[in-house]
């Protein structure tokens, strides 16, 4: 039996803005764009996984959610406060200075040597979410 990740989700607060992010700094395909009753499903996948898809999903993405959770959501967001995701690349800093030429991201870390194996850098997405790039160390 193989069991593999297909989905996974990333809360923004504007699609757009996180289409700059992802489709054009990143680099990332959109596989599905679809807007209904008023909810979008944008996915995208780095090009060498396309059987990976990451669900970029408002905070209003479950319409069971209450308002006062949604809120809370946002302001989680709006600080920064959830967690985003690590990537992989074959060359960090030339990926760092891609993203960074973009303007769609804040740095909050430049390429460095870490002591566990990895160089890695780190930004914030347009709408606050933690991404850190690592290459392993050869």
């Amino acid at each position: 039996m193989d069991i593999r990740l297909a989905h996974t989700f990333i809360i923004v607060d504007d699609h757009e803005k996180a289409l700059g992010f992802y489709r054009d700094a990143l680099g990332w395909e959109v596989r599905t764009d679809v807007k209904f009753e008023g909810m979008r499903w944008l996915t995208l996948s780095p090009p060498s996984q396309p059987d990976l898809e990451v669900v970029l999903e408002s905070p209003a993405a479950d319409p069971g959610t209450p308002e006062t959770d949604r809120q809370t959501i946002r302001e989680l967001l709006a600080k920064g406060l959830l967690r985003g995701v690590t990537l992989t690349t074959d060359d960090v800093d030339a990926a760092f200075e891609r993203i960074r030429a973009s303007g769609t991201a804040e740095v909050l870390q430049e390429p460095m040597d870490q002591p566990y194996g990895v160089r890695d850098c780190a930004f914030r997405d347009p709408a606050g979410n933690m991404i850190r790039l690592n290459q392993p160390k050869s």
